[in-house]
């Protein structure tokens, strides 16, 4: 792997840690960090899923150890980057990635979280019971992931990456 990839890998990390600290808003009982998602987003398109993923799981990891995220940060952000990464790899088009991180954290993740959640944290929850808080964080972090994106495009900047 590149040491250039690397180093933008490890900035993403910092954003998607920083930016959880920073940006969020209240998701009925829960709170919304779409951070992570965006950021999971723009992975996927840049990288391809591995490194989406990686980028979702060390970002969970410090996040976890710094006590500003919860042992939920690992389905919801490497769940949505793994599919993100899949989609786009596969049709190329951006829409897809932000489909695939909404679907990923939003749907499946959200559903893996309640046995997750009971055999790691203790938390007895019903089945829907994650789902609207992830549905609006990966929603908004997808949309803002994908004008990020285009934004990137217009200025080449995914050139230089490589």
């Amino acid at each position: 792997m590149k040491t250039k990839k690397l180093v933008v890998m490890s900035m993403f990390v910092a954003l998607a840690v920083a930016g959880s600290a920073f940006v969020s808003f209240p998701a009925g009982i829960a709170r919304a960090y779409p951070i992570q998602h965006a950021i999971n987003v723009i992975a996927a398109v840049l990288f391809g899923p591995i490194p989406a993923v990686t980028i979702a799981f060390v970002t969970g990891v410090v996040r976890v150890l710094t006590g500003t995220g919860s042992l939920l940060a690992f389905p919801g952000g490497m769940i949505g980057a793994l599919l993100a990464g899949l989609l786009y790899k596969m049709s190329g088009r951006i829409g897809l990635a932000a489909a695939g991180e909404i679907i990923g954290t939003g749907i499946i993740a959200s559903l893996i979280a309640v046995p997750y959640a009971k055999l790691l944290m203790g938390t007895e929850t019903a089945a829907l019971f994650f789902m609207p808080p992830f549905l609006v964080s990966s929603i908004s972090g997808a949309i803002l992931g994908v004008v990020l994106v285009y934004r990137l495009e217009k200025t080449k900047a995914k050139e230089l990456l490589y």
